[in-house]
This record gives C-alpha cells, sequence and structure tokens, in this order.
C-alpha cells in the first residue's frame, strides 16, 4: 500500500465539518456526543479564544471596525453602484468562533413573524414553536428575564442581559423613543410578545463575567476537546486548525470528502456518511469550486460541473446600516462604570415606517453607542429588498471571489432609510432634547433631514457594511430559487450539506448569529435522527436474516 493510500485512510471519519463558526461547532459537538460517531472539523484559522481582543468583551464594537488582520478574512467587495460606487469589505473571522468570535455580541433571534414564512416555505422544523424550543436548548440565560416559556437555562451558550442597572443616558433615550414613536418600553425582545419597542437591556452572548461567548468557547472547549483540537473522554473529534478547504470532494455526484490546504500542504479527508459546510460568506465559493453553481460560470472557470443549479449566488442580502450621533450631557455615563462590558446604550426594535407597511412587525433596529461626549445611534433596516450576488473569477480558490452586496440597488430601501430619519431619527431627537437640552442632533442636521435631496447624499455617504450577509444559498425547493432542501440537503447530490446563515431562506430582521446557532442545532438533530433511524433499521435486518 502506498504511503499517500495509508495517509488519506488514516483520514476517513464519518462526518466532515468545514468551518467552526456558529453552525459547524454546534453540529461537531452534537454529532460527537455519540462515542461511536468520529467528527474532522477544519478550520482555516487558528485558536485565538485567550488573546484579549477576542476574550475582552469590550473591544467588540470597534473589533470588526479594526480589522485586526490575524482574526479576519482578508477581501473586498465590488463598487457598490447604489452607493456612489463605494466598496466595503468583505469579511468574517478567520479563527476558532469564525464570525461569533469577532462580531458585536448582540444575541437576537428571528421573530415569530419570519419564521411563520420559513415554516411556510419549509414545514414544521422551521415553525415559531421550534424555533423557541432549540433556542431554548441552547440558551443559558443570565438576566432580568426569567420566563422559563422563552428561555432556557441549562444550555451551553451563556446568554447575559445587560446591565444590571442602566444608565441615565439609556434611560434618556429609551424615554425619548418611547414618546416619538408611541412603542412602550420593553423589557425582553426575545419574548414573541414584545418583539417592537425600546429597550434599556440588550441581551449578549456573554458569560457571567462578561467576557465574550462564541461557538468556540461555547462547543469546543475544554470539557469537549484539548488544546490541540482532540476530543477527550472518548469523543471521536478532531479539529484541524489552519486548514483551509479548498473543495468537495465527489464520486459521480456522492460527496466523498474535503481537499484543504493545511500549514501549505495540499491535503484529502474522506467522510463515510456527510460532508457539511458551515463556512458562511465563503460556503458560496466552496459549492462553485467543488461543481455546483451556473453552468456556464463555471465551464468559463474551467470547473468540471457536478450539478448545474443557477441559484448558487443569488439572493445575497444584508441589512443597511446609517448613523445619527448626538452631543451628549457631560454627567450622564454611557455605560455602568462597574460594568464596561454591557457594550450598548439602549436601542429599539421599530416598524417599517413607511405608509402601509406592517406596524407589528419589526422593519428598524436602532443601537445606542455611547461615549464620554456623544450618542451615536446606529440605524439598520432589516427588511431590505435589494439583493446581490457571489460570484467566481476563476478556478483558483485563493482568488477571492466577486461580491456584491448590491447595497440600495432596489430604490425602495432608500426611500426607508431616508423615511427612518425623516420620522423616528428627527422625532427622537426632538423629545431627546425636550428631556435634557444637552442632547443635540449634530450630524445628520436638521437641514439635512428636511431636504431630500441633501439627505440621500448624506445617506450614501454615512453608509456603513454591516456583516448580516444572508441568503446566498437559499433553503428552499429548486424551482423556488433553493440551493438547499429544508434539512440543508444540496440539491442535485448526495452526502452534501450546508448549515450556515447562507441557507438563510427569508432575511431575518435582526443580528444573525442567533438564527446560525439555530440552524447548526436543527440540521445536527435531523442528522442524529437519521442515523438513528439507520441503526434501527439495520439491527432489523440483522435479526430478519
Amino acid at each position: 500500500m502506498s504511503k499517500l493510500r495509508r495517509n488519506n485512510k488514516k483520514l476517513t471519519f464519518d462526518y466532515i465539518v468545514v468551518g467552526t463558526g456558529p453552525a459547524g461547532a454546534v453540529i461537531a459537538k452534537t454529532l460527537t456526543d455519540n462515542k461511536k460517531t468520529s467528527v474532522l472539523v477544519l478550520e482555516a484559522g487558528g485558536n485565538n479564544d485567550k488573546d484579549k481582543p477576542i476574550r475582552d468583551s469590550t473591544f467588540a464594537p470597534e473589533l470588526e471596525e479594526r480589522f485586526f488582520p490575524q482574526y479576519f478574512w482578508q477581501g473586498e467587495g465590488i463598487p457598490q453602484e447604489g452607493l456612489d460606487e463605494r466598496s466595503f469589505e468583505w469579511t468574517t473571522g478567520r479563527l476558532s468562533g469564525g464570525g461569533s468570535s469577532i462580531n458585536g455580541e448582540q444575541y437576537v433571534r428571528p421573530t415569530s413573524a419570519v419564521f411563520r414564512k420559513w415554516e411556510k416555505l419549509l414545514g414544521p422544523l422551521w415553525s415559531p414553536k421550534q424555533a423557541i424550543h432549540c433556542f431554548k436548548q441552547l440558551e443559558k440565560y443570565n438576566g432580568k428575564t426569567t420566563n422559563p416559556r422563552v428561555h432556557g437555562f441549562k444550555g451551553r451558550i451563556d446568554i447575559r442581559q445587560a446591565p444590571v442597572h442602566p444608565t441615565t443616558m439609556a434611560k434618556k433615550l429609551v424615554s425619548a423613543i418611547e414618546q416619538a414613536t408611541g412603542f412602550k418600553e420593553i423589557l425582553d425582545y426575545n419574548n414573541p410578545k414584545t418583539p417592537l419597542g425600546p429597550f434599556t437591556r440588550w441581551q449578549l452572548f456573554q458569560k457571567p463575567n462578561g467576557q465574550r461567548e462564541s461557538s468556540s468557547t461555547a462547543f469546543l472547549s475544554s470539557d469537549i476537546m484539548s488544546p490541540d483540537g482532540r476530543g477527550i473522554k472518548g469523543r471521536k473529534l478532531r479539529v484541524f486548525y489552519k486548514s483551509t478547504a479548498l473543495r468537495v470532494l465527489f464520486h459521480r455526484k456522492r460527496a466523498l470528502g474535503v481537499e484543504f490546504l493545511k500549514e501549505g500542504k495540499r491535503v484529502r479527508a474522506y467522510a463515510r456518511k456527510k460532508v457539511i459546510i458551515s463556512a458562511g460568506i465563503n460556503s458560496a465559493q466552496l459549492l462553485m469550486l467543488s461543481g455546483i453553481g451556473p453552468s456556464k460560470l463555471l465551464k468559463e472557470a474551467d470547473i468540471p460541473v457536478i450539478f448545474n443549479n443557477p441559484n448558487v449566488g443569488k439572493g445575497l442580502r444584508n441589512h443597511t446600516l446609517n448613523f445619527a450621533t448626538f452631543t451628549t450631557n457631560p454627567n450622564d455615563n454611557s455605560l455602568p462604570p462597574y460594568d464596561p462590558n454591557a457594550l450598548y446604550t439602549g436601542g429599539a426594535f421599530l416598524p417599517n415606517p413607511m405608509p402601509g407597511s406592517n406596524k407589528n412587525r419589526r422593519g428598524v433596529q436602532l443601537i445606542g453607542i455611547g461615549s464620554d461626549d456623544k450618542l451615536v445611534i446606529a440605524i439598520l433596516f432589516v427588511q431590505p429588498k435589494s439583493r446581490g450576488s457571489i460570484k467566481i473569477q476563476s478556478n483558483d480558490p485563493l482568488q477571492i471571489v466577486l461580491a456584491d452586496e448590491g447595497f440600495l440597488d432596489n430604490p425602495a430601501d432608500l426611500k426607508v432609510v431616508k423615511n427612518i430619519y425623516k420620522t423616528y431619527i428627527k422625532n427622537i431627537a426632538a423629545k431627546l432634547a425636550a428631556i435634557d437640552r444637552s442632547y443635540r442632533l449634530v450630524s445628520p442636521t436638521l437641514d439635512i433631514i428636511n431636504d431630500d435631496v441633501k439627505l440621500e447624499a448624506f445617506i450614501k455617504q454615512n453608509f456603513d457594511h454591516n456583516h448580516h450577509q444572508q441568503g446566498a444559498l437559499r433553503m428552499a425547493p429548486l424551482n423556488k430559487g433553493g440551493v438547499v432542501d429544508n434539512r440543508g440537503r444540496v440539491h442535485g447530490v448526495n452526502d452534501l450539506i450546508v448549515a450556515d446563515d447562507s441557507i438563510i431562506p427569508f432575511t431575518v430582521d435582526g443580528n444573525t448569529s442567533a438564527p446560525a446557532y439555530l440552524i447548526g442545532f436543527t440540521i445536527a438533530q435531523e442528522l442524529l435522527k437519521q442515523s438513528r433511524y439507520r441503526g434501527r433499521k439495520s439491527k432489523a435486518i440483522t435479526k430478519g436474516k
């Protein structure tokens, strides 16, 4: 037997998972809870859980802005026509935990209104009731809300509602939002009964001591594996760090394994059961490099076509992001001095302000970000109609994709963002100034808000980039724009699954980490059911003999 064949034989597992983000880590841990099941996980980055910028939550608001190069993929999207040809970074976490290790730590579940649309398209597996059931199993909740019908308290993901005692600045902002919008203050925006309104306490992916909680710390921790990535106490888990997936290997239309680059060397590993792609914004590229995608594009890139699916890479969407800046009262703290890990100074979820829109559904997310001398409100429109795309340039797996996020391509999105400033921000500014004259809107000024041309220019110049990419590998029937079915199984091939935010079928109305955990957990549970069914069937056949 040759050395190559011997090495390949050693690298054979029941499952191979690409990515350690919220979905990948959950799947790896869940599958290997069965000590007979072996799983290999590939992570392009290293394990940086102990690094101060990753561990310390006070870095969270700036971590994505400063782009510490050792923690991120390096790339840039194509110029955005709807934003005067401005371009933005195309990146996510390149380390254990993926995006969950470098994000802003906000824990926001999609609302029941979103899951009802998922359920209508995909069946009861994605119903609001099932989603809450899964979130409760995942959570270890720590906060003022203690409703056991809504939250879980024995899961692996530490969630902290913070701060315990909101600051005067947060209270003034919430009071102004109440008066400006008519929506009363809420305690728990993740309670399906109170999805709308302002609040002083965010729910954060944090341990009780305020340190970051990520998929790495929650599901690949020291009780699961050793520092070198080996499962402990009989767990058949292996995590290869510094291992970049290049393509999925196929025999005809069955996924056999993955070819990857490990510390400069090309290596192959094989899966007896399934290959699971949980690579986030990189999943679409990996499918196309593996021969699944628009045949014309694949042929131009000299990639053999395994399955022609023009839906791959289409339907990319992201929330919009803009800002409003206020002066503050120097006597008001933005965060409690004893709790800088609280991170944010209040916030709100509000409906789309356009006439005729559903006033019972989330359309706008406001985030208060305070400092010593200013209060910034981050403004997210979470119902965008604009759509983008992801296309490969060649068969070179290390060449960055052409990522077009299509920001404001649909004129309706710009109209909504303008209306958010004209209604919500303008009215909040007036009420906040009435509460305390120290709070004055300085960007944009009222003369800009009142001038449609100036406001449009401000929005485009002030526009920033969210890392809420979703939907490029839509979970839906093939004839409805789908790339995977309701269990993440890739259409047109066998034994290949995608499980991450790229399969989101309808845009979520908040931050995207929580739905990624849900997707990973749901698909892992379905794989366990399938495995148990096959086990029972095998025993029955053996007994019949």
